[in-house]
């Protein structure tokens, strides 16, 4: 019996077979992420960033538990983008968003992602959240606010897509 073994090159390779099978003539060539747009800030996202300049670079928030990753890359070319300073901070178990306790920052690896273990995060407004910020001036300052999707998640996602300054 032959196995086959999906990922994402052969699933995206798979996908454009088939649109050209139908006639979709202009998908001839593989997909490309030159034209990858950058990540739009949240709005507002730098007013309620105002009061969380400046968190260390941390191994962990508090006790941790929660796991809050997510990559980084370069807008047109979609390149991944390392040591890339992302400030995280949320409303947890542990304290509240406006709490020191509760924010911190961590570096993407050569590879763009990062991964920063932090507290439960819970409910503020009634919806679980995170909140993520690059702002080291190299590339356009992008606040992000993801929701969770249940507040017993155990893990957050957000990506950066970011333009030169």
């Amino acid at each position: 019996m032959t196995s086959v073994v999906l990922n994402r090159r052969r699933l995206l390779l798979a996908a454009g077979s088939s649109v050209i099978a139908t006639g979709a003539s202009a998908l001839l060539l593989p997909a490309r992420a030159q034209g990858l747009a950058p990540t739009e800030s949240m709005p507002g996202g730098a007013n309620n960033y105002a009061s969380h300049k400046g968190a260390p670079t941390v191994d962990r928030i508090g006790k941790g538990g929660f796991w809050m990753t997510g990559t980084v890359r370069r807008a047109g070319n979609g390149a991944p983008l390392a040591g890339q300073r992302i400030q995280i901070w949320a409303h947890t178990v542990e304290g509240r968003e406006e709490d020191q306790r509760s924010h911190g920052a961590t570096l993407t690896d050569k590879n763009g992602a990062f991964r920063l273990e932090m507290p439960q995060i819970v409910p503020i407004f009634g919806q679980p959240h995170g909140h993520l910020a690059y702002d080291s001036g190299e590339f356009k300052a992008v606040f992000l606010r993801p929701v969770m999707r249940s507040a017993k998640d155990t893990s957050l996602e957000a990506h950066f897509v970011l333009q030169p300054a």
